[in-house]
């Protein structure tokens, strides 16, 4: 949670009343509070004044009640923990105190107050190495700026504007502080601002390589940037150190994954688990790994073990949920009720289990209870999202200015010349897995990964700190020069050797890509390109129900789903004016209906010999990611056509605001 501005009145009021405490006037602060919790009863910081203070009061009981409230509210709060163990100090129940400073310094490495009551504690209990731990970390913040402390406090208490305020600042006078650069790296890549925390890694590695928690941090932001290969030799350098840090396996594993080598992951994962056995998250990762590569009945079993490992996990029920053939038991079902309701319920598993209760309900043909917790699931995801519609909707109206004909034809042939990319394009849910499990097929055409090396350039081409209201990119494209576009095209090519082995061609399935279909051309004007449509009343609905495991923001809320999806057949119109011939259009209904004659229709146009094996694609054995994974290891899905109509009922408002893209999008 942010603090209120400071220019508001409420934070003149916290201010206020955080002198009076300091001053120890106690009576007066707490009667302040309270006055201020009749406005705001579920600010953080009014909540905590008050059980300080009923605590300086010596009134322990209401204290202890008030912040059981707090935690309710703000359960990563880690002061809350701090004034909890002191709470538990005074009445001298030290186990009870140990166990709320532990919480505390779990959140909030930086709380020097609680490190130092540890150490007191311990030695009282007569646990030596403990408080020799615990005197450390003592040792080690007192041994940092003041600055930096209080810029990680905030931090760890989600104070990211404040934390970044005192770090910039802070830097400014002592701009080579490697300690103060990987605080704030860490805080842009909290905000995915990813280009410049590794920038700022980077830097803070040249001036002390060996620092191994910024290298473990550097390794995070190069796989959250899909990175992949260049992570793998960072984390192997860490590795060569401690073989067995658990942190460094299970980055290993997810570079593995990124890279497309599943079973090496599962090694790793199964290799881990033998010595954390109640890791939850581990049991996941696995599962998503043995699902990729067609083990349904080992994922199962993996994501089952997740949820007894941590029943309240979210994520191992939405994983289940997300395999399309499970069906949840009556206890599971009770149970994941349950949890969903509890009131301590973190918005991250409850959203988790609305998706998987949508499904789990849908699978009966309960229909309204089940649109009832998609909706909810929907709710909950787009409340933490920071999407904004009409950003997508400018850097439309920018394409269409910067990328006319005419501009077309002045960069003819500007990038490199190889054929080797097939793009498919489209929307998320319209059918691309399935196209690119029937051209993985073939024996000429490598299936990769979702590759995220176009949206990098992109980024690049943007600049950092991009005005997001008025974006470098697309406009950047009329400034750069024939050999600019080579450039990149060369880059791309060899940045995504690693996801190949030996084909002639391979694919690049990333929906969203149908954004940069101009740029992809300039870099690479014998590239394919080809555009997956589904019916958008299909398309939509089917992207209503799937939680993301990461992006694809615009797909939780009916009005965001259906602007996008006009937005998407704007450009399309604007890429098949400009560019005739350059994008091959597959409906999906289609493909359904006349399988053989698409897939003759796709193999045409890439240049490409007919197949069998392309038709029976679902006998083809490769990892798959996606929602789709198991659906296209069968023969052709036709259910997907009708789905939405069980809920048409409540999906009045998707067809208004959708308008006329229900017929425009065959043209």
């Amino acid at each position: 949670m942010q603090s209120p501005s400071v220019s508001s009145p409420i934070e003149l009021e916290v201010g206020r009343i955080r002198e009076l405490s300091k001053a120890r006037q106690q009576p007066e602060a707490l009667a302040a509070a309270e006055a201020l919790a009749t406005a705001v009863p579920r600010n953080r910081d009014v909540l905590y004044l008050i059980a300080a203070n009923q605590r300086c009061l010596n009134r322990i009981s209401e204290a202890l009640a008030t912040l059981q409230g707090l935690e309710l509210e703000h359960p990563r709060f880690s002061l809350l923990y701090q004034e909890r163990g002191h709470c538990y100090a005074t009445l001298r129940d030290a186990p009870r105190a140990i166990d709320a400073f532990l919480r505390a310094v779990s959140i909030n490495p930086a709380l020097t107050t609680s490190w130092s009551m540890l150490e007191r504690l311990y030695r009282m209990t007569g646990q030596v190495e403990n408080a020799a731990t615990a005197a450390e970390q003592v040792s080690t913040l007192n041994h940092l700026p003041p600055e930096i402390v209080r810029a990680g406090s905030l931090f760890s208490d989600g104070e990211l504007f404040a934390a970044e305020n005192i770090l910039r600042a802070f830097l400014l006078k002592a701009d080579n502080h490697v300690e103060a650069m990987r605080l704030l790296a860490r805080i842009e890549h909290q905000r995915d601002v990813l280009d410049e925390a590794e920038m700022l890694l980077e830097a803070a590695l040249k001036l002390a390589p060996n620092y191994r928690a910024a290298r473990l941090d550097y390794v995070r932001i190069l796989i959250d940037r899909q990175k992949y290969l260049q992570a793998r030799e960072e984390i192997d350098t860490l590795l060569r150190l401690e073989p067995a840090n658990s942190d460094y396996l299970s980055l290993y594993a997810a570079a593995c994954v990124g890279l497309g080598e599943d079973e090496s992951a599962i090694a790793v994962y199964r290799q881990q688990l033998t010595g954390a056995s109640a890791s939850s998250e581990l049991h996941v990762s696995l599962g998503h790994c043995l699902k990729a590569v067609g083990r349904p009945k080992e994922a199962t079993d993996s994501y089952r073990a997740a949820a007894a490992a941590r029943p309240s996990f979210g994520d191992a029920y939405w994983s289940l949920a997300n395999l399309k053939i499970y069906r949840f038991s009556p206890e599971e079902f009770a149970h994941m009720r349950a949890e969903e309701a509890a009131p301590g319920a973190s918005p991250v598993d409850r959203y988790h289990l609305c998706f998987a209760l949508g499904k789990a309900f849908e699978d009966r043909k309960e229909y309204a209870e089940s649109w009832q917790f998609y909706e909810r699931g929907n709710a909950l995801k787009r409340a933490e999202s920071r999407y904004r519609p009409d950003i997508t909707e400018t850097n439309t109206r920018k394409q269409i200015e910067v990328c006319t004909a005419q501009f077309f034809v002045a960069c003819a042939s500007v990038g490199v010349a190889d054929p080797d990319p097939i793009f498919i394009v489209g929307l998320p849910r319209s059918g691309s897995t399935l196209i690119e499990q029937i051209l993985a097929s073939h024996s000429q055409v490598e299936g990769t990964q979702e590759l995220a090396d176009v949206q990098r350039i992109v980024l690049g081409l943007q600049g950092h700190q991009s005005d997001l209201d008025d974006p470098r990119y697309p406009g950047v494209l009329a400034e750069l020069a024939p050999e600019d576009f080579r450039r990149l095209g060369e880059r791309y090519m060899t940045d995504t050797r690693a996801y190949r082995k030996h084909k002639p061609f391979f694919i690049d399935k990333i929906p969203n890509n149908f954004r940069h279909i101009g740029l992809i051309h300039l870099m690479m004007p014998n590239a394919r390109i080809i555009d997956v449509r589904r019916e958008p009343m299909a398309c939509c609905f089917s992207n209503l129900k799937q939680l993301f495991a990461r992006g694809q923001e615009f797909t939780y809320s009916i009005e965001d789903i259906a602007r996008y999806y006009r937005t998407y057949l704007e450009l399309m119109q604007h890429w098949d004016a400009v560019l005739p011939g350059r994008v091959l259009r597959v409906w999906y209904e289609d493909v359904v209906e006349d399988l053989e004659g698409n897939v003759q229709r796709i193999l045409e146009f890439c240049g490409l010999e007919f197949e069998p094996a392309c038709v029976e694609f679902y006998r083809t054995e490769r990892s798959v990611r996606t929602a789709s994974s198991e659906q296209v290891r069968q023969p052709i899905f036709r259910e997907g056509l009708v789905q939405w109509k069980n809920y048409e009922l409540w999906l009045g408002p998707l067809k208004d605001g959708l308008g006329d893209a229900l017929s425009r999008y065959r043209e």
